[in-house]
């Protein structure tokens, strides 16, 4: 069950093979935010000056082509004032990445949007942006941790972008257009997952997922909310398959949970959560989602099969448990055996009668 929604109706859902894809059923992805210390993380690769209030230094790679000006970028990015060391915004910890449209972005990101600029979809780096280039001489009334003349330092992810010639930002789109560019970065996405290429089908997803946030979603009734969960929540199954391969469990239970949040009983979120739980050991959890989704796909060999697998594992925990224990406490001592007391008894009194006898044989000599 870690395809791309995409199988026919017919196929049952358990039945999937280890590739599939979801897209037949036409919150956000949070991704694998980097770690947050005290303050920016210690990078050792090249500094690349980009501007001369603007530097760079790649953390991590990315692929294809770079943003041009008037495209969509999504990103999540992390900000500290360079002085203090004090973080001020994490669009991690709000769950929603941003959209940029480069050339039209707000002065106070300028630095941002430059650095960005040269960044390549999946691209993490970390920026260095002079004051004047950010909140500049009177710093953020918003922020209070940026005090006047600021320098900053970013932490960005881009996740990717959309090349439109107009600039068209998401809030510009009708939702049909939404939920078509949506759709779109899903298919793109279910191709790389068919490739293996699974960090890229992922960006493909959270692209897919960005345009339908919870502030859009908000606004949606009737066939308009159900035509835009056909498409999310397809994303949200496909990059818990990719987060399954990838033995990112916890961030795939994420995933599940936030379909089941819209569809309580969607059997491959119960199965894959399933999968996710059993792999991190919690085995009464995945059994229970295992047999609610079974309740609703009774034929499905994927389903019974992975509650073989995890009754044969508790029964080899156990075996290993009495292993260790019997190797700690050593073999069970053999119980003493009961004591005769009416044997004790005339042991005692023959010996009495004897040393009587004794006694007075010795006193008649």
């Amino acid at each position: 069950m870690e395809e791309v929604d995409e199988e026919p109706k017919s196929q049952a859902p358990g039945e999937v093979g280890e590739s599939e894809i979801v897209t037949e059923d036409a919150a956000f992805v949070r991704g694998e935010p980097p770690q947050d210390g005290d303050g920016p993380p210690k990078v050792d690769s090249e500094v690349e000056v980009l501007h001369d209030k603007v530097t760079k230094q790649i953390i991590k790679e990315g692929h294809g082509q770079k943003p041009s000006k008037y495209s969509t970028c999504f990103l999540h990015y992390r900000a500290w004032a360079e002085s203090t060391r004090h973080k001020f915004d994490d669009t991690w910890l709000e769950q929603q990445p941003l959209e940029m449209v480069l050339g039209k972005e707000k002065k106070e990101m300028t630095g941002l949007a430059i650095g960005v600029s040269s960044m390549k979809a999946g691209e993490h780096a970390l920026l260095h942006v002079g004051w004047e280039l950010g909140y500049g001489k009177e710093g953020s009334f918003s922020f209070p941790n940026v005090p006047p003349m600021a320098d900053l330092v970013y932490e960005v992810v881009l996740i990717g972008f959309d090349e439109t010639k107009e600039g068209k930002a998401r809030g510009d789109m009708t939702v049909e257009e939404r939920i078509g560019a949506a759709d779109r970065r899903k298919m793109d996405g279910n191709a790389l997952f068919k490739e293996e290429k699974l960090e890229e089908a992922m960006q493909q997803y959270e692209m897919a997922i960005a345009y339908m946030g919870d502030d859009f979603m908000f606004q949606l009734f009737g066939k308009y909310r159900d035509m835009a969960l056909a498409v999310k929540n397809p994303c949200h199954l496909n990059m818990a398959a990719c987060l399954l391969k990838l033995k990112r469990y916890e961030e795939a239970i994420g995933q599940c949970s936030l379909v089941l949040g819209e569809d309580e009983n969607n059997v491959k979120a119960l199965f894959r959560r399933g999968k996710a739980r059993a792999e991190l050991g919690q085995t009464d959890a995945a059994r229970e989602d295992f047999l609610k989704a079974g309740k609703f796909a009774p034929e499905d060999k994927s389903i019974a099969r992975e509650l073989r697998l995890l009754a044969e594992h508790e029964k080899a925990v156990y075996k290993k448990q009495k292993e260790i224990y019997k190797g700690i406490f050593g073999p069970r001592p053999e119980p003493e055996q009961k004591k005769n007391w009416l044997i004790i008894f005339w042991q005692l009194l023959v010996s009495l009668v004897l040393g009587l006898f004794k006694r007075k044989r010795v006193k008649a000599e």
